[in-house]
């Protein structure tokens, strides 16, 4: 039998959506896909279904590179309200205490977000979708379950109070990979002494995307009436734009045919660490590498190569 031939748009590129509220992204990547009768599309970490912002979605071959952005770090606005813990750690959740944080003042608040800023341990929270013997920890939260995890090594950036009003406040939060904002706000409302949980939660920034580039459903919609497929198209990004915070390199057609084969390549003037966009002749963009010991310019993902 031969191989089943996909449907849908060969289409390759990346849309900044702004996730509305209470979609699941996994929902929001299947209306999107469907609006664009896309043949692949993935997206690139999860929002909870309270949390709206930018999810930015991979089409065809920007799949490829999307690890980096689940990697990437992130920025969020957050609204804490004190007083509250609930089984989510957010306002989805059930309350399960309440305790008076009348007497919790901005100075209170400022006083012990420096606990935890920089490199901190964190344990993830039950409702994620981290597995445990092959079930998804929220699966297994709904069903009154709370097993064993190990806590993780993340780094908050930068930390910033930009509202007090009792019993909310509002933060932002620049932080690594890994970060679970609903954990961060239940850990400070526990150094307070009155518990806390996120009441609002919006994604600004991964890796080299900001709000500013972001698409809403409804725009989506307008540019399908309007101008069709093509409409829609517009809209996407290249896919070196999600690596675009990378240098870049760039090769001769000897070069380029070598690293297309996988091999590492000497290139003039490259940086001598980390990652890099790789670009060949034409200035078309083949793929991602990164400087390997020998300050060769090493093949990681190399569009090409991949089917």
């Amino acid at each position: 039998m031969g191989r089943r031939r996909r449907r849908g748009r060969n289409i390759s590129g990346i849309l900044l959506l702004d996730k509305p509220l209470g979609l699941t992204s996994n929902a929001a990547l299947q209306e999107v896909k469907h609006l664009y009768k896309a043949q692949k599309a993935g997206h690139t970490g999860s929002l909870d279904p309270l949390a709206t912002g930018l999810l930015p979605l991979c089409f065809g071959n920007a799949t490829k590179i999307s690890a980096f952005l689940l990697d990437a770090d992130k920025r969020y606005q957050v609204r804490v309200k004190l007083g509250e813990t609930t089984t989510t750690a957010d306002a989805e959740g059930e309350i399960t205490a309440r305790t008076d944080a009348a007497h919790i003042g901005e100075s209170d608040v400022l006083a012990v977000l420096p606990r935890f800023t920089g490199e901190i341990e964190q344990l993830p929270p039950m409702y994620s979708a981290l597995k445990h013997k092959g079930q998804r920890l929220y699966q297994l939260a709904r069903q009154g379950l709370e097993v064993e995890r190990e806590a993780r090594r993340i780094t908050i950036y930068d930390m910033q109070l930009v509202h007090f009003d009792s019993p909310e406040f509002d933060l932002e939060v620049h932080c690594s990979k890994g970060t679970y904002v609903r954990t961060l706000a239940e850990d400070i409302g526990k150094a307070l002494g009155v518990g806390a949980h996120v009441s609002l939660l919006r994604r600004t920034q991964v890796g080299p995307f900001y709000e500013e580039g972001m698409v809403g459903m409804e725009q989506l919609q307008g540019a399908l009436e309007e101008e069709g497929m093509q409409g829609l198209d517009n809209l996407l990004l290249p896919i070196e734009a999600g690596l675009a915070h990378w240098p870049a390199v760039h090769l001769g057609a000897d070069s380029s045919f070598y690293i297309k084969q996988g091999q590492a390549v000497q290139v003039p003037k490259a940086p001598t660490e980390g990652w890099v966009r790789i670009y060949g002749v034409d200035e078309e963009f083949i793929g991602a590498g990164e400087i390997d010991e020998d300050g060769l310019v090493a093949p990681r993902r190399m569009l090409a190569n991949l089917g």
